[in-house]
């Protein structure tokens, strides 16, 4: 997996969307998620998420805390800053506090605190990105992390892969208590670079965007190393006429193909 971050495009992004009244936060945030959303082994059409929480003005000319998250109906391939609404950062925030939030309340709350009413709706993984304290935060469905963590023992694989380097939260559905319990598994690891969500995909966060985008292309880079380590010899084997090439560790557990199905969910 290559990384394609360019310090000359990233001064480029800058310098393009300052001419729109757009600060240099959220200018960083349209290029990562481009080069995120450029590469399908990254992210499907209409799939992934990613956000940063800045500083901007409200109707009143006065600075405030918000945090912007990738819209529904947006494509990070070719996404614009009006693709990433914005929304007060500490009410979300508050919300860490409930014990059950519906899904229905959960999107009226997100657009209860949006700055523009007429933004997109948010992210289902709004409060994910939240409730933890980073700046940048990249979500993908990368091939290569799916076929880690939808195994049957995936936890024991992922730790093969990364040792400390990522934390590993549990299966849940997308929606308030997700983002509930990866803030709890953060807390307890703080020292982490990134979340694998088991059966879901991958999170990286950092100080700046580069340093997300980053980790999210080591993370990635290095379960495509290990899947490439494990695979058979290109030779179709007898029994599986598609010619998929299979991954497998050295357990012989992993069984998850070039054909892993994408995920294009979480818009």
């Amino acid at each position: 997996m290559k990384n394609l971050w360019s310090d000359r495009e990233a001064a480029r992004y800058v310098r393009h969307y300052r001419k729109q009244g757009v600060n240099a936060d959220l200018a960083l945030r349209v290029y990562t998620s481009r080069l995120l959303g450029a590469n399908p082994r990254l992210v499907l059409h209409g799939g992934g998420n990613t956000s940063v929480k800045t500083t901007l003005s409200d109707i009143m000319g006065d600075p405030v805390e918000v945090i912007c998250v990738k819209g529904s109906g947006w494509d990070l391939g070719d996404i614009e800053p009006e693709g990433l609404p914005a929304m007060h950062l500490a009410p979300l925030q508050k919300m860490v506090a409930l014990d059950a939030l519906s899904d229905e309340n959960m999107v009226n709350a997100q657009r209860t605190n949006l700055l523009d009413s007429t933004s997109p709706n948010p992210s289902v993984e709004t409060l994910l990105h939240a409730f933890l304290p980073h700046k940048f935060i990249d979500h993908s469905h990368a091939d290569a992390i799916l076929a880690l963590v939808d195994q049957p023992d995936a936890e024991a694989i992922c730790k093969q892969v990364y040792g400390e380097r990522l934390a590993i939260v549990p299966y849940v559905m997308a929606g308030f208590m997700l983002a509930k319990l990866a803030a709890e598994i953060y807390e307890g690891n703080p020292h982490v670079e990134g979340l694998l969500l088991l059966k879901h995909g991958l999170f990286t966060f950092g100080d700046t965007a580069k340093e997300s985008y980053d980790r999210h292309i080591q993370a990635v880079d290095a379960a495509e190393r290990f899947a490439s380590a494990e695979t058979e010899d290109s030779r179709v084997p007898r029994g599986n006429p598609s010619g998929a090439r299979r991954y497998r560790c050295p357990s012989g557990r992993c069984r998850a193909t070039r054909g892993t199905p994408r995920r294009r969910c979480d818009t």
